[in-house]
Order: structure tokens, then C-alpha cells, then sequence
């Protein structure tokens, strides 16, 4: 470093302070003494220094201060300040890099394993989805296929009716346990807010319609046999289209199959 620049640098500033490390001090106290430029303004900060410290030590005799600056007046030769040792500075600011980077990383570790632990739950929720869900399938399979082999069950076929002529649906209603299925699969699908409602019918002495359940397509549930509510007594079965709850009585209008038992 060229002489102009050291005394342009601030490192003459640090070496006064005792700022530097021995090689640094070494170095400049070399040049120093061989170059008058760089002695004058090492000379030059220490006579800063010592009037600065004199406007914050008011009790400072005044023969003592006299004392102090004819000694700076008259000596030439550098006052060699004995470099302060840093190592405990430095060893404070890399044990806080440290913790900040020790932090930095746990974070980052915290972080990866929350995502981590999120995808796996994700994971399991799906795959617990598609187990409910095939687990419901082959119950309803079974069920199915038991009702079908079923020889107690007497099977109603309905016919579709002026509204809708192709449509159709089939009755599986069991002589024993009175359990009814119903096979809605052919009938279209109804539109949103309306439900089909199955119905049991009396013909005589009067037609007498009760309500056995309802069937919105949820989930599919038209393609495979849906059970409804038992019935004892039903000489026919009717299918209506209805509001979404369902009706007290079956609005004829909308009647979309029929069969007799």
C-alpha cells in the first residue's frame, strides 16, 4: 500500500487505537519510521486523542496536561502502542455467526420436517379416502350380489310411465325380513334439487301410497342396488320424482315407473 494511501486508509487511526493485528502494527511502525509523512499524522492522531481525552477528564491537573503536550511537542519518535488483543472480540462475533447460523439451519430443518410430516398426512388422508371408498364399493358389491342370489326375494319390475317411457326399475323385496332394494340404475338421472321417491303401494280398497325412501344419485349410488325402508303388505311399487326432501303424497305428474307385485 503506497504511504498516501495508508494515511488515507484509517488504518493509522486503527493502529493508534491498538486495533490491529501484530503484523499490521509491525508493518505500519516500519513505515513509520522510515517515511516522515506518516510519522507526522500518526503524531497528529495521537495529539487528537490526548486533547479528546482531556475534554473528558475535567479533573486532570493542569500541570500534568502541560507535562503531556510538550511531550508530544518534542518527541519524534512514534509512541509504540502495544496492540490490543482481539482474540476475546473475536471469538464473541464468531460464537454469534455460529448461533445465527446454528439457528438458520435448525429452522430450515424445522421447516423441511413440517412439510415433510403435511405431505405424509396428505398422503395418508388420500389414501385413506380411497380405502373408505373402496371398502364401501365392495359392501355394496356384496350386497348386491346377496340380494340377487336372495331366493326369498320376490323381484318387481316397473315400467316406465308417460313422463318418461324408457324408464325403468326393478324391486327386490324380501317375503321374510320384508327388506326392499331397488334397482334404479335405468332411470335418468334426476336434476339438482329433485329426488326420486320410491313408493309402496295398496290398491284396494283405495290406493294408499307410503313413502319407503329416497334416492338423490349421492356418490353414484344409482348404479348399484339401494336399500330403502322395509314394507309389509305392498301390492304395488311406484318411483315419482319429487322436490328435494321429498312429498307427503306422490306427485302423479311426475310418476316415472310402476309395477304391480
Amino acid at each position: 500500500m503506497k504511504n498516501k494511501e495508508l494515511i488515507e486508509s484509517g488504518n493509522l487511526e486503527l493502529y493508534v487505537f491498538g486495533l490491529l493485528s501484530e503484523a499490521e502494527t509491525a508493518e505500519i511502525a516500519k513505515i513509520a519510521a522510515e517515511d516522515s509523512d506518516v510519522l507526522s499524522e500518526i503524531v497528529s492522531i495521537e495529539k487528537s486523542v490526548v486533547a479528546l481525552s482531556s475534554s473528558f477528564a475535567p479533573t486532570l491537573s493542569a500541570e500534568n496536561y502541560s507535562k503531556i503536550k510538550q511531550k508530544l511537542d518534542l518527541d519524534t519518535n512514534v509512541i509504540q502502542l502495544k496492540p490490543k488483543s482481539n482474540l476475546s472480540q473475536y471469538i464473541g462475533w464468531t460464537a454469534a455467526a455460529v448461533f445465527l447460523l446454528t439457528c438458520g439451519y435448525l429452522y430450515n430443518l424445522q421447516q423441511n420436517n413440517v412439510n415433510e410430516i403435511d405431505d405424509l398426512l396428505n398422503k395418508k388422508n388420500a389414501l385413506e379416502q380411497t380405502v373408505s371408498a373402496k371398502e364401501k364399493l365392495n359392501n355394496q358389491i356384496n350386497t348386491s350380489y346377496s340380494v340377487l342370489k336372495d331366493e326369498n326375494n320376490i323381484v318387481v319390475k316397473l315400467a316406465g310411465q308417460a313422463i318418461s317411457p324408457t324408464s325403468s326399475a326393478k324391486v327386490y323385496w324380501n317375503n321374510k325380513t320384508n327388506k326392499v332394494f331397488i334397482d334404479a340404475s335405468s332411470l335418468p338421472t334426476p336434476p339438482e334439487g329433485m329426488v326420486y321417491q320410491v313408493w309402496s303401494l295398496k290398491l284396494a280398497p283405495t290406493l294408499t301410497p307410503t313413502s319407503i325412501g329416497l334416492i338423490d344419485n349421492a356418490e353414484d349410488k344409482m348404479k348399484y342396488l339401494i336399500e330403502v325402508d322395509g314394507t309389509v303388505g305392498a301390492e304395488a311399487f311406484g318411483i315419482t320424482l319429487e322436490p328435494a326432501g321429498g312429498s307427503k303424497t306422490p306427485t302423479m305428474e311426475q310418476l316415472y315407473t310402476l309395477g304391480k307385485v
